[in-house]
């Protein structure tokens, strides 16, 4: 192994090698800027910012045993930093022009001889320019990610120096910080869970040092894992819809205009329900009211969308890597009352507190980085079973960013779907809105913009509730 090699934690490792014919494991972004920068401007602040972490100059080597982040001898910026002229078809507006590159490239695989990330840069969009960013799932989360685009902005911080270290002491410090030790404020919050068997499980999968079953105390804890991944598998299966099926890997995406997050709140107060509460429900109904007019009746029915729980302390994410569990969270789309549908996601959403799911999650992911592919995928393929969709619900800044001196209008991004799982919903505030964005297989929902049309009017609908509402009284 070459001396500047850094090896790959687990984690990491099962989501290099998690790319299939239909799904890449690559996060995919998008950033509207005004009024339009140039090329060279950007060239520069990647340079001098985004370089500063060590990750994106680094390209990964596979062998037997994994894989390992190595200094790429050879890089060259021009590599990553692509220039794009935005093609359209007669009639076709720039925002669609846009979307359909953001699907091509979805489909795109990165080059695995080079550091698996890539910026195209288009510098004439909508009177400003357009910014696609694509970084593979096996550098960071997007909780992480989100921290190294804040610091690329206008006045953002670099990331605090720091050596590389050995993956099994970051991946035993992170989980010991956040598990064994006695759980910290933003840990309950985050994944709000007890139980010492679970941490105990997640700390002995998590350490690549030791053997994984070197001794009867540790055998007991993989027991324990182990029976609570049967427990997940046993799940039954969500409801079948058109959004459930074999993809063919053709991306389509699309993304609405924000609505104000004010109104969302005092919805949400009036209601007696959280901010999630009130987008989910919002999710659920544009999800429902598509289906029912394509004729797939969702009366009844629900859906399972896998939703990403944070891990680590927000001032780590500048350590990259992955710390995140997944929850199931179930969406009600079969109940056309907003109302009714607001309190049962409500409802979905409280059953979820107190589960240790999200450290299930990840390990079952430790697990598979140890696994030949084959087997890896047919477990995690066990999971993706289970669900509908992927989603992601972000807050970010609140009021707008400005990069390279231009003001960050809008911005979206879409983590990946594993296994056979077509659609990714994506949920971010932003400047003081809210954005809904949704990437799909091209087979499963071959018009995503349909979707977007309908959160917006089920928002209204709740909306016009709130406002009939006795003032100072709560439903």
């Amino acid at each position: 192994m070459p001396a500047a090699a850094e090896r790959m934690s687990r984690v990491d490792t099962a989501w290099l090698r998690m790319d299939n014919d239909v799904n890449l494991m690559m996060i995919v972004g998008v950033w509207l800027l005004d009024p339009a920068i140039r090329y060279e401007a950007l060239a520069e602040r990647i340079n001098d910012k985004l370089l500063k972490y060590g990750r994106f100059r680094q390209k990964v080597v596979q062998d037997a045993m994994g894989a390992s982040w190595v200094d790429d001898d050879a890089f060259e910026l021009a590599n990553h930093v692509v220039k794009h002229t935005l093609r359209r078809r007669r009639g076709q507006s720039e925002r669609a022009a846009l979307q359909e590159l953001a699907g091509e490239l979805a489909t795109t695989p990165l080059d695995p001889t080079r550091p698996l990330w890539q910026f195209h840069f288009i510098e004439h969009y909508e009177g400003g320019s357009a910014l696609i960013a694509r970084v593979h799932h096996c550098i960071a989360d997007g909780i992480a990610l989100i921290s190294v685009m804040m610091s690329i902005t206008d006045g953002g911080m670099d990331p605090p120096s720091r050596k590389p270290r050995k993956a099994d002491d970051s991946e035993g410090d992170w989980l010991t910080d956040a598990v064994v030790k006695p759980l910290t404020d933003l840990t309950v919050k985050a994944i709000g869970m007890y139980g010492g068997g679970v941490a105990k499980s997640m700390e002995v999968l998590a350490n690549p040092a030791q053997p994984l079953f070197g001794s009867m105390d540790m055998a007991r804890s993989g027991y324990q894992v182990v029976s609570d991944v049967a427990a997940m598998a046993m799940m039954p299966d969500d409801s079948p819809t058109l959004l459930k099926g074999k993809p063919v890997g053709t991306k389509k995406v699309a993304w609405g205009e924000p609505i104000a997050l004010g109104d969302v709140k005092a919805i949400g107060k009036a209601l007696n329900c959280s901010i999630n509460d009130v987008l989910l429900s919002c999710v659920a109904g544009a999800i429902g009211g598509y289906l029912r007019d394509l004729g797939d009746d969702p009366q009844g029915k629900e859906i399972r969308a896998m939703v990403p729980v944070n891990l680590r302390p927000l001032d780590k994410a500048y350590q990259l890597g992955n710390r995140f569990g997944l929850v199931p969270l179930v969406l009600p789309i079969g109940i056309a009352n907003p109302i009714e549908r607001v309190y049962a996601v409500r409802e979905r959403m409280n059953e979820l507190k107190g589960s240790y799911q999200p450290l299930l999650a990840f390990a079952v992911l430790s697990v598979a980085g140890l696994l030949i592919k084959p087997v890896q995928d047919a477990l995690l393929g066990m999971f993706a079973k289970k669900a509908t969709a992927v989603m992601t619900n972000v807050p970010g800044p609140a009021k707008p960013l400005k990069f390279c001196g231009a003001t960050l209008r809008q911005t979206m991004f879409w983590v990946p779907q594993s296994g056979d799982i077509g659609v990714g919903v994506s949920i971010l505030s932003y400047g003081g809105g809210v954005q809904f964005g949704l990437i799909t297989d091209q087979k499963l929902c071959p018009e995503p913009q349909q979707i977007i049309d309908r959160f917006e009017p089920e928002f209204e609908k709740l909306l016009m509730v709130t406002l009939m509402l006795p003032w100072g009284e709560a439903a």
